[in-house]
């Protein structure tokens, strides 16, 4: 799917993005939750007249579905976000002579000491390690009850998917679970090494995700009513 800058008609200023998509067959509005913008997919042979029409017939529709996304929070001295499952206040000490940004993370807060006026993208690549340190750990440890192995796990910054599984072992996530309840967090390793030995999702699959859950409805239910809230962390930054 390919981004593009076509021309909008005059006057349009509903928030949408098109993209040029060679496997879409019709035209589709998606969500961006990170972006706080609506993707307008059309499909690579279709008239953008016809596609910005499209969007216009839905803009109450586009315009309700973007105001209901939660607020952001920035990452800012005094900001509250939840890391790991436990609420943490983010505590910034600026130090114009420091070399470098120092990271201490407790129970109760993340301190930074650095030489930034806006810290927020060292405290995301700060975060992400956390997030992919964590999620490796976790995926070894599941892996190794069912006799299988991880070859690599990756963290990203994904728009469709917390997680995915290739057939060599290789595990990836969104960064962004490290926002999310543990429960939810345990729950979508299971899912994705479950997919080690099932690369589908049949009875089988499920019941081998449960049996590598802490608490499999608990985390499957909350990703799937409150995933959009692990998008607002950040200011939406698409940091990589």
């Amino acid at each position: 799917m390919q981004n593009t800058a076509l021309k909008k008609p005059r006057n349009f200023d509903i928030p949408v993005e098109v993209r040029i998509s060679s496997r879409a067959k019709r035209m589709a509005l998606r969500l961006d939750s990170s972006a706080r913008v609506m993707n307008l997919v059309v499909p690579r042979r279709a008239n953008i007249d016809k596609a910005y029409k499209f969007a216009q017939e839905h803009e109450e529709w586009i315009r309700q579905k973007i105001a209901e996304l939660p607020k952001p929070i920035l990452f800012k001295n005094g900001a509250i976000i939840p890391v790991l499952g436990q609420n943490r206040r983010i505590n910034v000490i600026y130090d114009k002579d420091l070399k470098s940004t120092r990271f201490t993370l407790n129970r109760y807060e993340i301190k930074v000491v650095t030489n930034q006026r806006d810290p927020s993208a060292r405290i995301i690549r700060f975060l992400r390690q956390e997030a992919r340190e964590t999620l490796t750990g976790l995926s070894v440890k599941k892996a190794a009850r069912i006799g299988k192995k991880i070859s690599n796990v990756q963290v990203r910054d994904t728009k469709t998917r917390w997680g995915s599984c290739s057939t060599g072992g290789r595990l990836s996530f969104s960064w962004r679970l490290i926002f999310a309840p543990w429960e939810v967090i345990d729950y979508l390793v299971a899912h994705e090494v479950a997919h080690l030995v099932h690369m589908n999702h049949s009875k089988r699959f499920w019941t081998l995700c449960e049996s590598l859950s802490d608490d499999y409805k608990g985390g499957k239910d909350w990703i799937a009513d409150h995933g959009v809230e692990l998008m607002r962390y950040g200011g939406y930054s698409d940091q990589k």
